[in-house]
């Protein structure tokens, strides 16, 4: 059976050392000193550990199940859901007037994280719920928010995102689901939803759908979208549960991985909704959502890969098999352990570089959010959208590939059942997938992101790193294991950058043939951003005194493994992107 410990010293570590929360000009930041955040950290540490760990290879096995229109969830999560209502943590970051703590989203990410290693599949149910209530703050009325929010802070009743149709995806602009005015303030919702994760269960009193939808003669394709609150049950004026709404769960998706989470095709047959925002609106409401979800979902890939590692790990300190080639290291036993052998030091040290680079970058995402909606800062609001597709693609491609990895550092137990491996990365594939397929992602990127603010946004990233390599220069072990690696692996992303300037514009495919290379040429440079930062904040530690020099040192250690190694693939990814788009648009669409 697999294992897990929370993170809880390297999060305070990205937290304190790197990020240095507590003394930055947010508000709210005052607060969250390394006593707070301890205590924040080692409870959820423990309700990830305690109870949703132990649900997570059981909940994959026993699956959801559709009774009489009622979905069942695994045994032991309706009871684990409740705890986790009970401790508060449904709603940390939601204003305390709706019932939640009002704490920074820094901490809210930091929190979540262990719980999505342990039980990925569970966490998606007050995952969902988040996002919905993240639209519904944004855009809603005051007596929308007064209605909704309080119940879903307290876990009373969870939420949904109703997206995709049959026919649809990302293009939403075909769209079929309609909303009929009723004249009375609210519209009847005729269509089907499928993959609607937390769709349906009996877990929370009441489930809130958000669905789009478009008004009978409105504009065509996405600017005729509109937003919808849908509750399963209807809400009286007393805040009382009314009658059932006519939505229900059609049946339920048999998927490759997160079989604890429900996911559902959801029926509308002339259900009730309210209008959320403003009519043809709907995709800016629903983009709060989105883009909150996509950062959701880059540390789904991260923290699957956290736990995979950690028991591949264990497996690579345990097994033994052949002796080390410069002589035997455990001459008392039979063989040595395969952590010995260099090629398994070197797929562990790609997990591990990955998934502390990957935390850090997180969670400086995280902390621009809330400079964004804390501060009013557009500067960060706009870092955080250009690197959004980054943080949602790269982060799951590498996490669902670190999975791999340690799976296949158990060799042959890897591959089944008892040491859990295969879960992680079955579960980790969707994460490629959902939010928007990483192919979307990098077309974004590329496409829209570079452009943003007349590329001002991008040039800023690059000024981050420059600046951050002339201000340090003069720390000599710094400058040859960080600094120079970074700034050899930032030319690379700007030499990309100048390449899509100049033939793109001749020949659009010449630039997204090669956008795919570019978000994880991209993502590796945000990276060596975060390795560089903690190496200083790891120097810096020790020119303090610091105790724990061990911690220190293998964080230097392992930053200098990923500046050696894993970075290089920026010219990998540059010499790909710079063959263009002729050879991918060579073959006619009969000739594959």
């Amino acid at each position: 059976m697999p294992t897990f410990t929370a993170p809880t010293k390297d999060q305070q570590f990205i937290l304190h050392d790197l990020l240095r929360i507590a003394e930055q000009d947010v508000p709210g930041y005052e607060d969250l000193d390394r006593e707070f955040t301890d205590a924040v950290l080692t409870e959820a540490g423990k309700l990830a550990m305690e109870v949703l760990h132990p649900l997570n290879s059981t909940g994959d096995k026993e699956g959801c199940h559709l009774e009489n229109g009622v979905v069942r969830v695994p045994a032991g999560f309706k009871e684990a859901y409740d705890q986790m209502a009970e401790g508060g943590w449904m709603a940390m970051d939601m204003p305390e007037e709706y019932g939640g703590q009002g704490l920074p989203y820094i901490i809210h990410t930091a929190a979540m994280e262990p719980m999505v290693s342990a039980n990925m599949a569970f966490n998606m149910y007050p995952g969902l719920s988040h996002g919905n209530m993240a639209a519904i703050l944004a855009h809603g009325t005051e007596e929308q928010k007064q209605t909704y929010l309080p119940k879903m802070c307290s876990g009373e009743w969870s939420g949904t995102m109703n997206l995709t149709e049959p026919h649809c995806g990302t293009d939403l602009g075909l769209m079929r689901t309609k909303a009929v005015p009723q004249g009375d303030g609210t519209y009847k919702i005729s269509g089907q939803k499928i993959w609607i994760s937390a769709g349906e269960h009996e877990m929370s009193e009441n489930i809130i759908h958000l669905v789009l939808a478009k008004i009978p003669g409105g504009p065509d394709g996405v600017k005729g979208i509109s937003l919808f609150i849908v509750p399963k049950f209807l809400v009286n004026e007393d805040g009382s549960l009314g009658q059932r709404n006519s939505v229900s769960c059609g049946g339920l998706e048999e998927k490759m991985g997160i079989h604890g989470n429900s996911t559902c095709v959801i029926n509308h047959d002339e259900s009730i909704g309210y209008l959320i925002g403003e009519e043809h609106k709907g995709m800016r409401a629903m983009f709060v959502m989105m883009n909150e979800a996509r950062l959701g979902v880059g540390l789904q890939g991260y923290a699957q890969g956290e736990i995979a590692y950690q028991n591949a790990l264990g497996f690579a300190k345990d097994r033994i098999q052949g002796r080390a080639v410069t002589g035997a290291e455990a001459p008392e036993k039979a063989a040595d352990p395969i952590i010995v052998h260099p090629d398994v030091r070197r797929n562990l040290l790609d997990q591990k570089s990955f998934v502390e680079g990957a935390r850090a970058l997180t969670y400086w995402g995280s902390s621009m959010l809330d400079r964004g909606h804390r501060l009013g800062d557009k500067d960060a609001e706009d870092m955080m959208s250009l690197l959004t597709p980054v943080i949602k693609g790269f982060l799951t491609d590498k996490g669902f590939e670190t999975c791999v990895n340690a799976q296949q550092t158990l060799g042959g137990s890897g591959f089944t059942q008892e040491w859990g491996l295969e879960q992680f990365v079955r579960d980790a594939r969707i994460t490629m997938i959902y939010e928007g397929t990483n192919g979307v992602q990098s077309l974004d990127l590329v496409g829209r992101k570079l452009g943003l603010n007349g590329g001002k946004t991008v040039m800023a990233f690059f000024d981050m790193v420059k600046n951050f390599i002339k201000e340090n220069e003069d720390h000599e072990e710094l400058k040859k294991d960080f600094l120079e690696p970074l700034k050899a692996a930032s030319k690379d992303l700007q030499a990309a950058g100048m390449y899509f300037m100049q033939e793109g514009m001749k020949n659009p495919n010449n630039a997204l043939s090669g956008s795919y290379d570019f978000m994880h040429l991209f993502g590796h440079v945000a990276l060596g951003l975060m390795w560089a930062r903690m190496a200083k904040a790891s120097y810096e530690a020790l020119e303090a005194g610091a105790s724990d020099t061990e911690f220190y040192n293998t964080k230097l250690a392992t930053g200098r493994y990923y500046m050696a190694r894993p970075l290089k693939m920026t010219g990998t990814h540059l010499a790909r992107i710079q063959t263009g788009g002729g050879t991918v648009m060579a073959l006619d669409a009969a000739s594959f």
